[in-house]
């Protein structure tokens, strides 16, 4: 198995930092590894916005739930779809291209490009022997994130990613069988296949949980995540989005 195999199938989130910040060199090698990953017509329709001030860092901890690892970390990257460099460069040569970048089809590009180059930085960085964490939380207020980040119109804030040299390391979670997620030619519907499936997976989830060294509890993986999904969450975003110029049509 190659190292770059191992490194991926041995991915864990880390939620505890040390306070030692990464070196400006680690810094633009996570970020140009980031940006060799593939795009969308070569638009390259996103940004990355790196944080080290600590009160900025801060604000966006309060916005994800006061999450301590946005705080305590070696670097701190939001990343962004992003079409107002398309926008301006547009002007500069007198064209309108608003209809395009105003489309849900331009928010799904800045989005995939966005989570591809993520994807890069976060393998990038624990071939290092760096930890990583997404922050989906900032997706809580994202009118706050803008705020503090100076974002413009047609720039929206996706997630965060927490980067730095881990203190705790948990367990690495098991994932879904591989039979569950890959369809051969057609996808699968046969019921009685996907809850054999599921009841697998809730007995290796329910002994994870077991035997796991902290946080120990009784759960399945159907019964947690169907409880996660009852109420809908962040019920601004339609509007906001909407707001900041994107998917008008």
């Amino acid at each position: 198995m190659s190292d770059v195999m191992q490194t991926i199938l041995n991915h864990k989130s880390v939620r505890s930092f040390s306070a030692d910040p990464l070196s400006k060199k680690q810094v633009q090698e996570l970020v140009t590894a980031a940006q060799s990953a593939s795009t969308s017509s070569f638009l390259q329709a996103y940004s990355i916005i790196g944080v080290s001030d600590p009160l900025v860092k801060k604000e966006l901890s309060t916005y994800a739930g006061s999450q301590d690892y946005v705080v305590k970390n070696g670097h701190f990257f939001v990343f962004c779809a992003d079409f107002y460099r398309h926008k301006e460069m547009a002007q500069n040569l007198r064209a309108d291209i608003s209809e395009s970048i105003q489309g849900t089809e331009a928010l799904l590009i800045g989005t995939i490009d966005a989570s591809l180059a993520a994807q890069n930085l976060a393998i990038a960085a624990e071939s290092m022997g760096l930890g990583i964490c997404y922050i989906g939380g900032l997706r809580n207020n994202l009118a706050g994130v803008s705020a503090s980040l100076g974002i413009p119109a047609h720039v929206l804030p996706l997630f965060g990613i927490a980067v730095g040299y881990p203190e705790t390391v948990h367990e690495k979670k098991p994932r879904l069988p591989f039979a569950s997620v890959y369809h051969e030619n057609h996808y699968n519907v046969d019921k009685g296949t996907l809850n054999a499936h599921l009841e697998e997976y809730d007995r290796t989830i329910q002994s994870y949980y077991v035997n796991r060294t902290e946080n120990t509890r009784n759960a399945s993986w159907t019964q947690q995540t169907t409880d996660k999904l009852r109420v809908p969450r962040r019920a601004y975003m339609k509007d906001f989005i909407k707001q900041k110029g994107w998917a008008q049509h």
